[in-house]
């Protein structure tokens, strides 16, 4: 995998694992790699707090990493640092819905520094974004996993070793999708 794509048009594809809702496999090329997603599965009608992981074509657009936390290596995705203050709006009435803001913040929120490692490496995908709909969901990343590949809140979730294998070969507008 060294400098170049696995193929000529990359893309990660997302399937529901065998035997249990809230694993799944992630395809990269010839790469498959155990993955986590929602606790409650993958849904066609994406709700804000449902726990499914969305089952759409979802474009990668930036990212957010914890330097502090190890080397994170070259990407072609802009990856900014998380500061102590970043947040991500979830409440579905506020104005500033399935955004990043910054703390203080009163209205509901997901923290991006968080303790349990789990955004240390976390890449925005596009759901809900460009056009939002309130309660449509919110903060849909692709980050690290928890635990043994733990259920996620509707996120797809990899081991960081994994993530840092495919990190130099993801760029902006490349796609995730989710099948069943």
């Amino acid at each position: 995998m060294k400098g170049r794509p696995l193929n000529k048009r990359p893309m990660l594809v997302v399937r529901k694992a065998p035997g249990h809702i809230s694993r799944a496999i992630l395809q990269f090329g010839p790469l498959a790699l155990p993955a986590a997603i929602g606790r409650s599965g993958i849904s066609a009608r994406k709700r804000e707090g449902d726990g499914a992981t969305p089952l759409a074509s979802m474009v990668l657009l930036d990212g957010y990493v914890r330097r502090d936390h190890g080397a994170v290596p070259a990407s072609p995705l802009r990856l900014r640092s998380i500061r102590a203050n970043d947040l991500w709006c979830d409440a579905p009435f506020h104005p500033s819905y399935n955004r990043p803001v910054r703390a203080p913040f009163g209205a509901s929120h997901e923290e991006m520094r968080r303790s349990d490692g789990l955004y240390d490496i976390c890449l925005v995908l596009d759901w809900n974004i460009r056009m939002r709909r309130q309660g449509a969901g919110s903060a849909i990343f692709f980050h690290l996993i928890k635990g043994d590949y733990e259920p996620t809140a509707g996120c797809v979730a990899i081991a960081r070793r994994d993530m840092l294998r495919l990190l130099p070969h993801l760029r902006r507008g490349m796609r995730l999708k989710v099948i069943r």
